[in-house]
Parts: structure tokens; C-alpha cells; sequence
């Protein structure tokens, strides 16, 4: 038996990186799994990676910038399989570095958009779902970058506390109705994105190793482990926390 046994999940932002790790995740622990994201081809991939697994899943091509598309997404979950029980908001972008005033408002706008407003409308289309069935369990992906400041990338920043925030409001709005809402916060992780914020240049890249204490970038799957206890009953007391899982960035 697995921790999420025909539990049904959406995960956003499924096709790389940290989404496609949880959501592969979640499928080795039991639950079907939508897979949403704009790349079509890989979020398929995922998809079909997943039914390989032997639980079922659903790719749907989600624009989480779109109210019109989150609202969309959460209703193909619900007709596919009858219900939603869990949400892993993960999808979003690093936008572009600049120092703050130099940060364009097409910047701000589109990331904003993506990171904090995608989070949001998810959630609005995610929650009525949960009640619906007695409950559920949300995870929105955040970032150390919601917790401490970052020189030079303004836009993701206030992006990513934004997040923290509304996790914490949306966990006390449905405490006694059976929907506990966290986030995660990755430290420097190994992924495309880092890739393009580093240039693929070496020293950039051994730059960023030396922010960890642990002396290592994390791997999706460290995240991905995260993210399904707090989907699960093991973590049944935990909501509205914003989790570091970083290495002891933080701790400094």
C-alpha cells in the first residue's frame, strides 16, 4: 500500500524539473496524477511515464497565467476522475535579472502572473473541489527566495513571498474544513532553471554550490520526497508552514 493509494493529484508545472520529479512521486506512492504544464511533448512524456508506473494519469496543457486555463484544468481532473484530493502549485518562471529599478514592468507583470497570480487562480479552482469532498491537501512550490531577499531578481522574489503569504491565509481559511495548505521552499536545487540563471558557466555554477552549506546543490527528488508527506496523512497535523528544504541556506 502507498502512502497516497488512488488519492488524485494535480501537479502544475509537471513537465520538468521539480513538477515532473513530484509527479512521479506521487504515482510511485499510489495516487493518478494530472500533469499540467504549456510544454506539450514533455508534459505528455510525463503522462505517459506515470501510466508506466500502473496508476492512471492525464496530461492537460495549462497556462496557470490564465484564470480560464486553472479553471479549466481543475474541471478535466474532476470529470476524468471524480474528484481532486491533492494540489502541488508548482509551475513557474525565474523571469529576468536586473536590480530593482532596472526590472521592467513587462518583467514584473508576466511574473507576478505566472508565480503568484497562477498560485492563486489554481487555488481558487482547486479548493471548492476539496470541500466538496470533505477535504484535501495543497502544496504551492515557493522558494528560499520567499523567505529571505535575493539581490538582482526582484520580480521572482516578491513573486515567491507572495506565496508563503497566501499559503498561510489560505491554511487558516480552511483549518476546521479539512484542507491543509503548505509550501516548500527549495534551496539551490539542480535544475534547468538554475542552469539558465548560472549561463552554464563553470564558476557561476560552482558559485552556487558554495551558497549551500551542505556543500551541494539539492536534487528534485529531496523536493519531491517533501512534497508527498505533506500530501499525505503522516504530516496530517502540518498546515500553513513554509518548509526550507535547502540545505541550510537559511540557517545562516
Amino acid at each position: 500500500m502507498g502512502l497516497l493509494d488512488k488519492k488524485v493529484a494535480i501537479v502544475t508545472g509537471a513537465a520538468t524539473g521539480i513538477g515532473r520529479a513530484t509527479a512521479l512521486a506521487l504515482a510511485r506512492a499510489g495516487a493518478h496524477v494530472v500533469v499540467a504544464d504549456i510544454d506539450v511533448e514533455r508534459g505528455e512524456k510525463v503522462a505517459q511515464e506515470i501510466e508506466n508506473l500502473g496508476v492512471e494519469s492525464l496530461f492537460v496543457r495549462t497556462d496557470v497565467a490564465k484564470r480560464a486555463d486553472a479553471a479549466h484544468l481543475v474541471d478535466r481532473t474532476v470529470t476524468h476522475f471524480g474528484c481532486l484530493d491533492i494540489a502541488v502549485n508548482n509551475a513557474g518562471i525565474e523571469g529576468l535579472q536586473a536590480p530593482t529599478h532596472e526590472c521592467t514592468f513587462e518583467n514584473w507583470d508576466r511574473t507576478i502572473a505566472v508565480n503568484l497570480t497562477g498560485v492563486f487562480a489554481c487555488m481558487c479552482a482547486e479548493i471548492p473541489k476539496m470541500l466538496d469532498v470533505g477535504g484535501g491537501a495543497i502544496v504551492n512550490v515557493s522558494s528560499v527566495a520567499g523567505l529571505v531577499g535575493f539581490a538582482g531578481i526582484p520580480a521572482y522574489t516578491a513573486s515567491k513571498h507572495g506565496v508563503v503569504g497566501l499559503t498561510k491565509t489560505a491554511a487558516l481559511d480552511y483549518a476546521t474544513q479539512g484542507i491543509r495548505v503548505n509550501a516548500v521552499c527549495p534551496g539551490v536545487i539542480a535544475t534547468e532553471m538554475i542552469t539558465r540563471f548560472t549561463h552554464d558557466d563553470p564558476e557561476s555554477a560552482a558559485a552556487m554550490v558554495t551558497m549551500e552549506p551542505v556543500g551541494r546543490l539539492g536534487t528534485v527528488e529531496e523536493i519531491a520526497d517533501t512534497i508527498v508527506w505533506l500530501c499525505s496523512d503522516q504530516a496530517s497535523f502540518v498546515t500553513g508552514q513554509a518548509i526550507a528544504v535547502d540545505g541550510g541556506f537559511v540557517a545562516r
